[in-house]
């Protein structure tokens, strides 16, 4: 049975590596956060386009983004932070300096071309945060990581939407974009340590990427990707459910329940003794979330929503933990651009399948359509993954 404790926590925290490399992480991503939803305002408010146009924005610069995970966490495996960040940083200084000014079409090829050379920003945290800690301590660390990645969400979009509701959302965007390039800057300058020098000791040959991409590794970005299509789904769910009880200036105060929800369960998560699979982990966020439907006020689900957020944080960090177990050290970047690059897509085919459930079952199937796939992609993982350990054990 596993137990919470905060020893863990007072381990973790006496590395003064891992404090630095949480706050550099809370700096660095807060623009990453803003840019999304500050570029939907940006379009249909400054630009006079539809949303469908924000909409395809966003589903262009998500597919380059998530194009750019592996390839770029390859290079910071092959040539070193420095000479990955530097690049990334100058193509997004020089689009992002233009891109403010221009229409829709030229926006969005700038968009797009800052999305394939974005700075691999999480996959640079999470692996300074891991190479922190000993290893015994991955779990918490990453938890407290997860945290860092709560409070920029809290922060950045909601900092960005006010600053676009009292100036020009361009200048808005140029300074938003202009914070990451301080960032990358920021990253290059303190070039946190990615691996510790006992694990490049021990990777003196670089493996093959066949040696840790199987079936096992597929598996657990699986279940992270699911995640987040549940989390997305539930986010637009949410708002739906919102606005067909009237009640949309409560939107607010319900997404801040979830996310406080997310930030208690990261805490308890990384004070646990041992950790749980992710497929357990997501097959509860799963069913947590299907009550949120019944749900008939803002309070209810508010209360509903701290619950589901429960589960959120501990799932993503779940798998991020056991997706860095299986990797050698010296492919740990490449792992975590997958990984990353299987977040982000279940993030943006979520929302667009829970629109097409609300469309047709109202606002309730926001929340039931994502958390059905969610529990059928954790059931079949977990069942996969206990045949896997039956057959292995005779062999050991």
């Amino acid at each position: 049975m596993s137990v919470v404790s905060i020893a863990p926590y007072r381990a973790a925290l006496a590395s003064p590596g891992l404090k630095s490399a949480l706050i550099l992480g809370a700096f660095v991503r807060i623009p990453v956060f803003s840019a999304g939803v500050l570029l939907t305002v940006h379009v249909v408010t400054t630009l006079g386009e539809s949303y469908a146009a924000a909409g395809l924005l966003a589903a262009v610069a998500t597919v380059a983004i998530a194009v750019s995970g592996p390839w770029r966490g390859r290079l910071l495996d092959r040539i070193g932070l420095r000479r990955v960040v530097l690049p990334s940083t100058l193509v997004a200084l020089v689009c992002w300096s233009v891109a403010p000014w221009v229409g829709y079409l030229p926006l969005l090829v700038l968009a797009g071309v800052a999305g394939l050379f974005v700075i691999p920003t999480f996959s640079i945290i999470r692996q300074a945060v891991m190479a922190a800690v000993p290893s015994t301590e991955r779990r918490t660390a990453i938890s407290l990581d997860s945290v860092a990645v709560e409070l920029s969400f809290i922060v950045g979009p909601a900092a960005s939407i006010w600053a676009a509701s009292h100036w020009d959302t361009r200048w808005v965007l140029f300074v938003i974009q202009m914070l990451g390039v301080v960032g990358g800057a920021t990253l290059w300058w303190v070039d946190p340590v990615l691996r510790p020098d006992t694990e490049e000791a021990d990777e003196a040959e670089r493996p093959r990427r066949s040696d840790w991409f199987g079936l096992p590794f597929v598996a657990v970005c699986l279940a992270a990707s699911c995640s987040t299509f549940v989390l997305s789904g539930t986010d637009l769910g949410i708002v739906a459910r919102m606005r067909e009880l009237g009640q949309p200036t409560t939107i607010g105060l319900v997404l801040a329940l979830w996310g406080l929800g997310s930030l208690v369960g990261a805490l308890v998560y990384g004070g646990l003794s041992r950790p749980i699979s992710t497929f357990w982990l997501l097959g509860a966020l799963a069913a947590v979330t299907l009550p949120m439907a019944l749900a008939g006020g803002a309070l209810a689900l508010g209360g509903f929503g701290f619950v589901a957020g429960l589960l959120c944080a501990p799932t993503i960090t779940a798998s991020v933990d056991q997706a860095s177990r299986m990797v050698p050290a010296s492919a740990r970047g490449e792992a975590m651009g997958w990984h990353g690059s299987a977040l982000t897509l279940g993030g943006a085919l979520g929302a667009p399948f829970a629109g097409v459930a609300i469309d047709r079952a109202g606002a309730g199937g926001g929340f039931v359509a994502p958390a059905v796939v969610g529990l059928v992609v954790a059931v079949v993982g977990a069942g996969a993954a206990q045949t896997r350990r039956r057959r292995i054990a005779p062999a050991r």
